[in-house]
């Protein structure tokens, strides 16, 4: 995936058949990454976003979003992306084109502790890392805007 011409639908970004993982620190992105070559992903399938690069392109996202961005949750991921970058999350983009390859990103994302890990389908987005224990989820809508603020980054 190319970062300057990334793939967009509404003028927001939305990598279809790629996972995006955010992570707390570098060193948990470095395990993501070494343990995605053991499952056989190569350096072409894996695409780095740190804070500052994420913070550019979802302030570019969030200018060129149209009304139909509302519709659906890009533009929520959108935010959300961005409150992680703004307290140091660096992000990795994985192509994950089939079911068998989402399953392996989204077991790699539970052991190296990523904090979110979404699977951009043609019609639907779907997190891949449940809530923690005790955390409910909320309803979301478009005209709530970013109801749930992420977590910034304690583990227990």
């Amino acid at each position: 995936m190319d970062k300057q011409n990334h793939p967009t639908a509404f003028g927001v970004f939305k990598p279809i058949d790629h996972v995006l993982m955010a992570f707390r620190t570098e060193a948990d992105l470095h395990a993501a990454e070494t343990a995605l070559n053991h499952h056989g992903f190569s350096a072409e399938d894996l695409t780095f976003y740190g804070p500052k690069d994420m913070l550019r392109q979802t302030d570019e996202d969030m200018r060129n979003a149209s009304v139909l961005a509302n519709i659906g949750q890009e533009l929520n991921l959108v935010k959300a992306h961005r409150a992680l970058a703004e307290v140091g999350h660096s992000f990795l983009v994985v192509h994950a084109p089939d079911n068998d390859l989402v399953m392996r990103v989204s077991e790699v994302a539970q052991q190296t502790h990523a904090t979110s890990a979404q699977h951009y389908g043609r019609f639907i987005i779907e997190e891949l890392i449940s809530s923690p224990q005790g955390e409910q989820q909320v309803f979301e809508s478009p005209e709530r805007g970013l109801d749930d603020a992420p977590s910034t980054g304690r583990r227990s």
